[in-house]
């Protein structure tokens, strides 16, 4: 019971700090969707939403599952330093945590300026062919700028949690947003004095200020320690371990890019026309979503200490204190989501209204509400199944998801317009939370 108690102490102290930045991270974010609503429109917003599958792409290729990685084996490495026998890579030369971050660097930032590269070459191709939206071309040009410096920003992200250090991620995801916001803001009461249009290109540059912004302060707390252990071996270890878990993530971010850019096509033939259809991805994407998805901060923050804590857990062989952890996060993130799913209920129309000026955002916030406890549930338990190593699993679970709801973005949605959508999203919210219960009760209650 002490050392559970010993060992509790940094996953709840840093899931805490961890959930205060985000929350104020949120709070910006929130706000700031509601100014852009205001100054750029519903179709604005929809045009704007339609790069984000793209972005999130582009992190999925190259820091995503690396920043995975790193946090996992810096945790061993960490134990290992007390208990050499139980390195990672046991009969092999040692890498200490700062040796793994090197690797992690390396292999982040070659696949970066290679992906950047070919963004910005391709942008038009991309905007036109995939997203069919050329006004999405310079916005991508523009996006291209953010990606080395996100991996630099995620590698040392991973490096800290996995050292269960918070205060480095926490505060540089918080000055991320606030330079953002602060540049956008900025931009656009440059361009309103000088009676120039309003450029959507000015938000995404706001993007490449907070990634550069958030980059250069990580890199300042990095403290002079040598690197212990062979790099080439740190590199292989990272290599394999974060190879599956990015091709997962890449399919399934194709694959929700593909949801993305069918949802606009798939409401024109509903009915709506081209300008409709946009106004109303980008009321769902910008207005409703970040609503919903706003008390997601706290299961974020448990997501990102519980795989450390995990894979730690996992390398002493302590399985009945993974089951309480199991245990306690299912506890925790239904309460959390029933709780939200009254509040959206009796308030979502409210809040549509009175925060974007908007009835249908209302609407959607209510629908949506549902989704909650199942959302909430399934974020946690798939960074157990993460920590545990099953990414494979995690893998199925989300393309099961993402299957379900571009069934019903092909079929449901020309019969019930963005009606048919949101009850796609409810089943397969509930099918993915279900699924990774199952599994980790299965291989946990039998030891």
């Amino acid at each position: 019971m002490k050392l559970n108690s010993l060992r509790s102490h940094p996953l709840i102290t840093g899931t805490l700090l961890l959930t205060l930045a985000g929350l104020l991270s949120r709070l910006i974010g929130f706000f700031f969707r509601i100014f852009l609503s205001q100054r750029i429109g519903a179709e604005g917003m929809g045009i704007y939403q339609l790069t984000f599958p793209i972005h999130v792409l582009t992190i999925s290729l190259t820091s995503s599952a690396i920043q995975t990685a790193i946090s996992r084996f810096v945790a061993q490495a960490v134990i290992a330093a007390d208990n050499p026998g139980s390195a990672p890579g046991r009969g092999k030369s040692f890498c200490n945590e700062k040796c793994y971050l090197t690797a992690g660097l390396i292999l982040s930032l070659s696949l970066s300026f290679g992906c950047m590269a070919f963004l910005y070459r391709f942008a038009d191709w991309i905007a036109v062919i995939f997203l069919e939206e050329p006004r999405c071309a310079t916005l991508l040009q523009i996006l291209s700028f953010t990606i080395p410096f996100g991996a630099i920003h995620a590698c040392i992200n991973g490096y800290f949690y996995g050292l269960k250090k918070t205060f480095v991620p926490a505060v540089s995801q918080l000055l991320e947003q606030a330079v953002r916001v602060a540049s956008v803001w900025l931009f656009f009461e440059i361009s309103m004095e000088k009676h120039n249009a309003i450029s959507l290109n000015l938000i995404t540059w706001g993007m490449v200020a907070g990634e550069v912004a958030a980059a250069l302060f990580s890199i300042s707390f990095l403290r002079r320690k040598k690197n212990r252990g062979s790099r080439l071996l740190a590199v292989k270890q990272i290599f394999f371990m974060s190879l599956p878990l990015s091709a997962n993530r890449v399919l399934v971010n194709i694959l929700q890019s593909m949801e993305a850019v069918m949802i606009p096509g798939q409401l024109r033939q509903y009915g709506y026309t081209s300008s409709e259809s946009l106004s109303v991805y980008g009321i769902l994407t910008g207005m409703a979503l970040p609503m919903v998805l706003f008390p997601s901060v706290l299961t974020n923050s448990v997501s990102v200490m519980l795989l450390p804590a995990i894979a730690e857990a996992q390398e002493k062989k302590e399985h009945r204190y993974i089951l309480t952890l199991i245990k306690r996060t299912c506890f925790y993130s239904l309460t959390l989501g029933f709780g939200c799913t009254m509040l959206f209920l009796f308030l979502g129309r409210f809040m549509g209204q009175f925060l974007f000026g908007n009835e249908l955002a209302g609407t959607f916030i209510v629908i949506l509400g549902w989704i909650c406890p199942f959302l909430y549930l399934s974020t946690t338990l798939h960074s157990i199944l993460n920590g545990l190593g099953k990414t494979t699993s995690t893998f199925f679970l989300n393309v099961t998801g993402l299957g379900i709801r571009i069934g019903f973005v092909l079929f449901i949605i020309p019969l019930a317009g963005i009606k048919g959508y949101l009850w796609g999203l409810l089943i397969s919210q509930a099918v993915m939370a279900a699924g990774a219960l199952l599994l980790l009760l299965k291989k946990h209650t039998h030891k």
